[in-house]
């Protein structure tokens, strides 16, 4: 490795500080320290700018996305901001390698902020060397001094980092900006199941025989209409006034319940099936379930969105790429990978109330895009990924999660889409959009 007397807060060129070999040795580390995560795009990601480096060369952002991420030749850099998504974690990434690593290094890698390439930078003083600086018994009174400075500002910032560590990721969560058009006002908030009404079909005894899920009849009145249109086929159905939720629900309600709580403002929940008008206009709405559950709220959360309902529930359609995003996690065989996708989605329902929609096409979407609401490092992500740091940007877009996983457990998840709403067409739009 080359020697260096940059300062502190000089970035440099890679090839100034590391050789080829070292830069390459240097890769290998950080992939088999595990600090890359799961997803091979990283490692991918990081050893295309490493060989970028050693040839002298900026890539742009469409060498990234067609040549690391598989993305085609026509791929449209300003409409999917997956590139810049990728990059930021892998640059979120590489600080923590260096947090637990190569603590004696003199210099660490970096991405700069707004480049697609590596840089080097000068380690700061860590707690190790200021003690072996201390302890060495022929400095003078103002470096012993200097070094005690050092060493108290170091624990000073361990404790605080130590503090903020100890805070339920709740707490830190709700004082994000994402969920500040529902906690910083004094609109009630109205937390929205998404359910399912089921009745029952009776056996030639008159017993409840089984259990009858349709997505036509989501009502006791729907069922009704349903019996005077083909009495013959449905003389054996029996209304029970009965509904039922996803499992993934108890998971997304226990990571967001918190985070509403800290309000302190209050938080009623109904099902979508005793969802109103009059509720939309007077409360914010924060709705947790399945996209094929969000009944009176499909119209007004994909009017002015990039996404459309696809061939089912399951599907999703990309307007602008015209690509699918289809799940298989309905019925995944045992040991067999599945890929399910999660829809967070916030807009103004009126000059008074927010809409916060947090679903999945199942239980895998659904859980994971709770997750990311109550992280505080994955809601920075979502505004990183709009491109755009506006009150208004940031309270009207949607965001669309890739989960994979294995026997109903989800093992990784990537921030695959970000739109930023039309808020006008919200009520211009009284057909809900979906493929023929």
């Amino acid at each position: 490795m080359k020697s260096n007397n940059a300062t502190v807060t000089t970035l440099q060129s890679t090839l100034d500080v590391f050789s080829s070999t070292d830069l390459v040795a240097l890769f290998e580390r950080i992939v088999a320290s595990g600090a890359l995560g799961r997803s091979k795009h990283y490692a991918a990601l990081l050893k295309y700018l490493v060989q970028c480096s050693i040839e002298n060369k900026s890539p742009k952002e469409i060498e990234l996305a067609i040549e690391v991420l598989g993305k085609p030749e026509d791929f449209d850099v300003s409409a999917d901001s997956s590139v810049r998504v990728y990059v930021h974690q892998l640059r979120k990434k590489l600080k923590t390698y260096y947090e637990k690593n190569e603590l004696d290094a003199p210099f660490q890698l970096l991405i700069p902020k707004g480049k697609y390439s590596l840089a080097a930078a000068p380690r700061l003083a860590t707690d190790n060397s200021v003690k072996r600086l201390s302890s060495h018994f022929s400095l003078n009174t103002s470096l012993l001094t200097a070094a005690v400075i050092l060493l108290c500002v170091n624990l000073l910032y361990m404790y605080s980092q130590r503090s903020e560590a100890s805070k339920p990721s709740s707490q830190i969560a709700a004082t994000h900006r994402i969920w500040e058009t529902v906690l910083k006002d004094d609109q009630p908030i109205l937390l929205v199941m998404g359910d399912y009404y089921i009745f029952g079909e009776l056996n030639a005894n008159g017993n409840v025989a089984r259990m009858v899920r349709e997505f036509n009849v989501n009502s006791s009145s729907d069922l009704e209409d349903l019996q005077f249109s083909d009495i013959e086929h449905t003389e054996n159905y029996l209304d029970l006034d009965l509904s039922y939720m996803p499992e993934g629900s108890a998971f997304a309600l226990a990571k967001i319940v918190p985070i509403l709580q800290k309000s302190g403002k209050t938080v009623n929940i109904t099902m979508m099936s005793d969802l109103t008008s009059a509720d939309i206009r007077s409360s914010h709405i924060v709705y947790i379930g399945y996209i094929s559950a969000l009944e009176k709220l499909t119209a007004m959360t994909f009017a002015g969105s990039g996404l459309r309902l696809g061939r089912s529930y399951d599907e999703l359609f990309n307007s602008k790429t015209t690509e699918y995003y289809t799940s298989d996690a309905g019925l995944p065989e045992e040991g067999e990978p599945f890929r399910d996708y999660g829809l967070f989605s916030t807009f103004p329902a009126s000059s008074d109330t927010q809409v916060v929609l947090i679903s999945g096409m199942r239980d895998a979407g659904l859980m994971h895009t709770a997750q990311a609401l109550s992280d505080a490092s994955a809601l920075d992500d979502l505004v990183v990924a709009i491109d755009s740091d506006t009150d208004e940007a940031v309270a009207s877009f949607e965001a669309l999660y890739e989960v994979y996983g294995i026997d109903r457990l989800n093992f990784e998840a990537s921030l695959i889409y970000t739109n930023l709403l039309d808020t006008q067409q919200i009520w211009g739009a009284p057909q809900m959009p979906r493929l023929n």
